[in-house]
């Protein structure tokens, strides 16, 4: 199967972040990737698709946010990375201050996504990553899977999160309908819930959304991934969430799982795009399901006899010292 990464995708590096209460050291760092690379025999560098299908999912001014971020933070008189600590509640009017401080609140949901010197550099990379596994897709490989750093599923059209900037999967999504496929799936297989994906297509009937995720009554994005959220407008029965209980095992993990691949069939999709986290392993440390390691191929088979063009983009998975052995398990599943 054709890997996309790129180097760049490292340079994404804050120091901590707050968790629980407290500030530890950032979770999802440059160790996770270094960890799956070295289970991959070929991985090519993406070529730069530019920013226009960027801007296909995300707002212009949250694009111009990313990038002046950290400068503006430094320019402040700030050191180290850009935290956000207010945030707007539903309702309030919207202003442009043009204060770093404010716009940090304007443009996330939590306090677990610092940006860094390198956090553009590493999103717009990552997102060319997912870009060309798109475009390899598109040129008749049956799958191609998008080794992303930083993640993406968490963020919208407008706001980060769930330490990610760019949603990925997103991108691949609309740069396959620029391209003209018509129906498309979104299988999200992260522990947690993929909330931005989710917002992004919300009132869309050409885009399938389905999640397998912990219930969000337990666990983070908690304001997102309820079952009884199914779409608005045109969309409307093209959302669907199967939230599992934690504790969570392969049993009740198929189980859903089939659920979803049946509403796939029925939806009569022409492309898949996949958000793989592995943070679903027994062993993850913020995670609370029991997969293990060979669960992961099963899973994947049951995904790939869809038989669908697949791109697979990589969220999330913080057992780092296992990640690459349950991402290479997971990709078996499509040979």
């Amino acid at each position: 199967m054709k890997t996309f990464f790129d180097a760049r995708q490292h340079d994404h590096a804050p120091a901590m972040e707050l968790h629980n209460g407290a500030y530890v050291p950032y979770a999802e760092h440059r160790g996770r990737m270094e960890n799956v690379l070295a289970t991959l025999s070929q991985v090519e560098a993406p070529r730069d698709h530019g920013i226009e299908p960027i801007r296909r999912v995300h707002k212009d001014n949250y694009l111009a946010f990313l990038q002046s971020a950290h400068e503006r933070w430094v320019a402040a008189g700030r050191n180290g990375d850009a935290h956000g600590y207010a945030w707007p509640v539903v309702g309030r009017r919207p202003l442009n201050l043009n204060r770093i401080d404010a716009d940090l609140g304007q443009f996330s949901f939590d306090a677990s996504s610092p940006i860094s010197a390198g956090t553009w550099t590493s999103a717009y990379w990552g997102a060319q990553s997912a870009l060309a596994a798109t475009e390899a897709v598109l040129g008749g490989e049956r799958a191609a899977f998008a080794l992303c750093r930083p993640p993406g599923h968490h963020c919208g059209a407008d706001y980060l999160g769930g330490y990610c900037f760019l949603n990925n999967v997103a991108i691949s999504t609309e740069a396959a309908i620029a391209a003209g496929k018509r129906r498309i799936a979104i299988l999200d297989v992260d522990y947690h819930h993929g909330n931005g994906t989710q917002d992004i297509f919300y009132d869309r009937g050409d885009v399938l959304f389905v999640s397998v995720h912990a219930d969000p009554a337990t666990d983070y994005p908690f304001f997102w991934g309820h079952a009884d959220e199914r779409g608005e407008g045109a969309g409307e029965g093209t959302t669907l969430n199967l939230p599992l209980p934690r504790g969570s095992g392969l049993e009740a993990y198929r189980a859903a799982l089939d659920t979803g691949l049946a509403a796939i069939r029925d939806f009569g999709a022409d492309m898949l795009c996949v958000s793989f986290g592995a943070d679903t392993f027994a062993g993850d440390p913020i995670s609370q399901f029991a997969l293990q390691t060979a669960d992961y191929t099963p899973i994947a088979r049951s995904i790939a006899d869809l038989d669908l063009p697949t791109v697979i983009v990589m969220e999330g998975g913080y057992a780092v010292d296992a990640l690459g052995a349950n991402v290479a398990a997971f990709l078996a599943g499509f040979d």
